[in-house]
């Protein structure tokens, strides 16, 4: 097939490809518990699902504006307002099918060829996938492990150059668990009021999965952030609705038109109904988030302890999220190795390091979105294959 050369540098996520692995090895009758995949194992609660359908059978199935119905975008306004400590309007919002969306087309409209995007590694694979697929030049920095993961900042800054149009922040990361500390934030800050031309990304998508005691610090807060600043947030992490396909990205005014006109010209809008459940989500019952956050804790503590009981783990327990990102290095095998061996002879399907980049050699990522019962079946596999610590 004749593809255009740009499809060459398009990556992948490699969770649906150890997935789909683990599917055929299921299909064949062996039993895998998975722990590859990044999404909550909780239903979408009854209350937002409830909006949901309601707003079906009231007839909210037509076309919408491209950036969101105003209900939703003013929903979400208010939200970040509140949880950033910045005032935010409706004209400000951009709602999309999933948050991944604001991430490629942030990254179509800022970056030309030849721009420096810096970025997390190891990190979400898109993030370097849709740098080099609009021919911008990936420049990763470190998550130092012996700092709990946490955004190797001397790194970041030492990387900024006049030719860098995007810095890419996660925060609490995937797939390490690792958390941006306030300190952090305000050195990055102070260090791109040099770069007028840089612009910040900052995905937040597991804002609510959070470990440490009050709200999450955001960069858009830092004096001179706003305005250049793009935060990415959704409702699949915090409000189990990975199905339901609902992101958004909050961002300067002027740049609102033209993430607009890329969703125009790509996939129109977000459902009507799902932006309905979106805005019930935000302004209904908490609860259930705070239930989750508390079993993901839980589990967090599990796995964690029970890794670290494995023949050649070192495991350091997560600040965020829901993943744990074991080093391996002392099974003496490659992480790629080491994920096949898991999954074909012990049974549990989790992620090479690698597939968030180069510097994810030597480490493995589980998610704990899975049960309890679960999580210590799949550590005695993993023993009964590797050996005890």
């Amino acid at each position: 097939m004749n593809l255009a050369k740009r499809m060459s540098n398009l990556g992948t996520e490699t969770a649906f490809e150890v997935l789909a692995r683990a599917k055929a090895l299921e299909a064949q009758g062996k039993h895998i518990i998975h722990l590859e995949i990044g999404e909550p194992d909780f239903d979408t609660p009854v209350n937002i699902v409830a909006a949901g359908a309601r707003a079906i059978l009231s007839g909210a199935t037509h076309y919408t504006p491209s950036p969101g119905i105003p209900q939703i975008r003013q929903a979400i306004a208010k939200e970040v307002s509140r949880t950033r400590g910045v005032e935010f309007s409706a004209d400000e919002v951009v709602a999309c099918p999933g948050a991944k969306p604001i991430m490629f087309f942030l990254i179509l409209a800022l970056v030309d060829e030849g721009d420096e995007v810096i970025y997390p590694n190891p990190g979400f694979p898109i993030y370097e996938s849709m740098i080099r697929f609009v021919g911008g030049k990936p420049v990763p920095v470190r998550l130092p492990e012996e700092k709990d993961f946490r955004l190797d900042v001397d790194g970041l800054i030492s990387a900024l150059t006049p030719k860098t149009k995007l810095v890419i922040i996660n925060s609490p990361q995937n797939p390490t668990g690792g958390v941006v500390e306030k300190q952090d934030l305000q050195r990055i800050a102070a260090a791109l009021r040099e770069f007028p031309n840089a612009w910040v990304m900052s995905d937040e998508i597991y804002r609510r999965i959070l470990y440490v005691p009050g709200e999450h610090p955001s960069i858009v807060a830092e004096p001179g952030m706003r305005e250049r600043t793009v935060i990415l947030d959704g409702y699949s992490k915090a409000y189990a609705m990975t199905g339901w396909r609902l992101g958004y990205g909050v961002m300067p005014k002027e740049l609102v038109p033209h993430i607009a006109r890329l969703q125009t010209n790509s996939n129109s809008c977000v459902a009507t109904f799902t932006q309905m459940a979106g805005i019930e989500a935000l302004e209904g019952d908490q609860s259930s988030v705070h239930g989750m956050v508390a079993e993901f804790r839980r589990r967090r503590d599990a796995i964690v302890a029970g890794l670290n009981s494995v023949k050649g783990f070192r495991c350091r327990s997560p600040k965020g999220a829901f993943y744990v990102f074991p080093n391996i290095q002392g099974t003496g095998k490659k992480s790629k190795e080491l994920e096949g061996l898991l999954l074909n002879e012990a049974g549990v399907a989790c992620l090479s390091g690698t597939s968030f980049g180069a510097n994810g050699e030597g480490f493995l990522r589980f998610s704990y979105a899975n049960s309890l019962e679960n999580i210590h079946s799949a550590i005695e596999r993993m023993r009964k294959v590797l050996g005890a610590a």
